[in-house]
């Protein structure tokens, strides 16, 4: 099947895999609630979304940087490709990208961060956010909980994150759910 889309090269691959991704956001969006634990059966319903997009999004952003050699026109495609996601009832849900450096590559609502070395970013609580993400990430994915500023708001709210490796590159996505 993957020789299919290389016939429509690479830009035909990235809107076949944009037009699926778009066509299963609805799907998000479906009474996705917020609660008070991680425990309750709404974050649950929420981290396994979040899970499932992050992995979905990862083999499909890897099968795609196959063809892009060059690191700058890798990067640039990965920040126009998760820019403009949204998901989650409140939209709270958005992609970041990280090398194994803990350099921020794309961030769909911090484009402050891109390209910045956050490996020794704490949050309010001391801890060491991204090199906690990227741990997860070198173990094949995981959840890490943390604080981080929800869009829209002010200040650090408690966040579970999930993260994944992108296949064949240096690099790990993720996005979270905000825990109220």
């Amino acid at each position: 099947m993957i020789r299919k889309f290389k016939s429509y090269g690479m830009i035909g691959t990235v809107i076949l895999i944009a037009a699926i991704f778009f066509l299963t956001l609805p799907m998000l969006n479906a009474n996705v609630g917020f609660a008070e634990t991680s425990s309750s059966p709404t974050i649950e319903c929420s981290k396994d979304i979040a899970k499932n997009i992050v992995h979905a999004t990862a083999l499909g952003l890897g099968e795609i940087l196959k063809e892009v050699k060059k690191e700058d026109k890798r990067i640039a495609l990965i920040r126009s490709f998760i820019s403009p996601i949204r998901f989650y009832p409140d939209q709270s849900g958005y992609f970041y990208v990280y090398n194994s450096k803990c350099v921020n590559i794309g961030h769909a609502t911090q484009k402050d961060l891109q390209g910045k070395d956050l490996i020794d970013h704490k949050d309010v609580k001391g801890k060491f956010v991204i090199r906690e993400l990227r741990a997860a990430a070198k173990q094949g994915g995981g959840f890490v909980e943390f604080y981080w500023v929800k869009p829209g708001t002010k200040g650090e709210q408690k966040k579970m994150g999930y993260v994944e490796p992108i296949p064949g590159t240096d690099y790990f996505i993720g996005t979270g759910v905000y825990l109220q």
